[in-house]
């Protein structure tokens, strides 16, 4: 499935779940495959792009609200939280969906918002503890 996600000179703009910074995503090429490209400030992370597609399809499973419960690489993922999944070896990618070793974490803060402008999923927007299902 095919996304309008942006391009390099024309990223979305998006705001990380409790709306207290913004972010860029666009879609590029890396060794002949779409990937999502993820620029917070200085920092570039890199997503396998079937994770919004797989995500869907576990958040639709789930059916109900699910924590989000980002973490960087380095720490420990909370178990049943959106970040675990997006790094558990149970996943349809066997593992890390983050493609940048060293920053393969924080799918719970920069993936659930795109999904929300993709219309696939609602995000609490809280100070703490968010939380997201599909659509």
């Amino acid at each position: 499935m095919k996304y309008t996600i942006g391009t390099k000179e024309n990223p979305l703009t998006l705001k990380t779940p409790p709306l207290t910074s913004e972010y860029t995503m666009h879609v590029d090429q890396k060794d002949g495959k779409d990937i999502l490209v993820c620029t917070v400030g200085k920092t570039v992370l890199y997503y396998n792009i079937d994770i919004l597609e797989d995500m869907h399809a576990m958040l639709k499973a789930h059916g109900d609200w699910m924590e989000l419960g980002s973490a960087d690489e380095q720490k420990q993922a909370k178990e049943g939280t959106v970040e675990f999944w997006g790094r558990a070896e149970n996943n349809p990618v066997g593992g890390w969906y983050g493609l940048k070793k060293g920053l393969r974490g924080r799918v719970g803060m920069y993936i659930p918002p795109l999904m929300e402008a993709l219309e696939l999923a609602e995000v609490t927007h809280n100070a703490k503890g968010n939380t997201m299902r599909a659509i």
